[in-house]
């Protein structure tokens, strides 16, 4: 399907999208950077489902290399900015609309920013963590991000106020020589510090992967908002969904690794859209 943007094409995937709602009823929702990308946080993929640029850090390099620790959190210092500045964006308030109407059962999130409990919504699962907390990985002692970032900029002062553009979940664009950088480990224990996110070739908790799963079987249908589904995490679930008969749907601006399991698909911008489909419901629930 080709990607459309005029208001005709886009009020007709509203209706088309709240026709689909209105009949299944009791959505999964699972969703992406796309809705975020609004709230100036970069997403990771083009519309081909591509990479944008390097690949994110890798959970094994994280764990094993300090250098890597110290490039991590040295461009955190810039980057994270953008996900400590993010505003609510008009897909976050869209779905939370639509869990206050009752139509969602189950919202799933592989985004880490929490902008989705910010805007209202509360069956949300942050399948992929909080980028919000960091936690030690050998004694669990948690704190916030923003007071890890605070002691690491008071250590490392020649690196605050660089310039760099900001990369997807906190990171910047910037490449100059962090071999100096102080990485702060765990205060009581010396371990290592990380985000409490699930890494690349890190796997997401079992019980927070079943608790996904059990919303999904009280579902009627599932619908993806705003991700490709490239990653395994987020796909398996409508691979679940697509064996279990149950209809998928996917409002996007570009492919998804589901595309051949779709019911329906609208290659759309996602506010938009989702700010119509919320005017037919509410439309028809008035006339009713």
């Amino acid at each position: 399907m080709q990607s459309v943007h005029t208001a005709e094409a886009v009020a007709r995937a509203g209706e088309a999208l709240a026709d689909f709602i209105r009949r299944e009823q009791r959505l999964w929702i699972i969703t992406g950077a796309g809705v975020s990308t609004d709230s100036g946080i970069p997403d990771y993929r083009n519309a081909q489902g591509q990479w944008k640029r390097s690949p994110p850090v890798q959970h094994g390099d994280f764990m094993t290399s300090e250098a890597v620790r110290r490039r991590y959190w040295a461009r955190a210092l810039v980057g994270f900015e953008a996900v400590r500045e993010a505003t609510i964006g008009g897909a976050h308030r869209a779905l939370a609309e639509l869990e206050a109407m009752g139509y969602v059962e189950q919202l799933v999130t592989q985004n880490v920013d929490r902008l989705h409990q910010r805007a209202g919504s509360r069956r949300v699962i942050d399948l992929h963590g909080r980028a919000d907390t960091v936690s030690c990985t050998s004694c669990g002692y948690k704190m916030m991000r923003y007071a890890l970032h605070a002691e690491m900029a008071r250590y490392n002062p020649a690196f605050t106020g660089l310039d760099a553009g900001h990369a997807p979940d906190g990171d910047a664009d910037l490449e100059i020589d962090f071999s100096t950088f102080r990485v702060l480990d765990c205060r009581r224990c010396g371990g290592i510090f990380k985000p409490d996110v699930v890494y690349y070739g890190d796997v997401v908790p079992r019980a927070r992967r079943e608790a996904a799963l059990e919303g999904l079987f009280r579902a009627n249908a599932a619908l993806a908002v705003g991700t490709s589904l490239m990653v395994f995490s987020g796909y398996r679930f409508f691979r679940e969904a697509h064996a279990r008969g149950m209809p998928l749907a996917s409002l996007s601006l570009g492919v998804t690794r589901a595309d051949p399991l779709l019911t329906a698909k609208w290659r759309a911008p996602l506010t938009p859209v989702l700010e119509q489909a919320v005017s037919h419901l509410k439309q028809t629930r008035g006339a009713a």
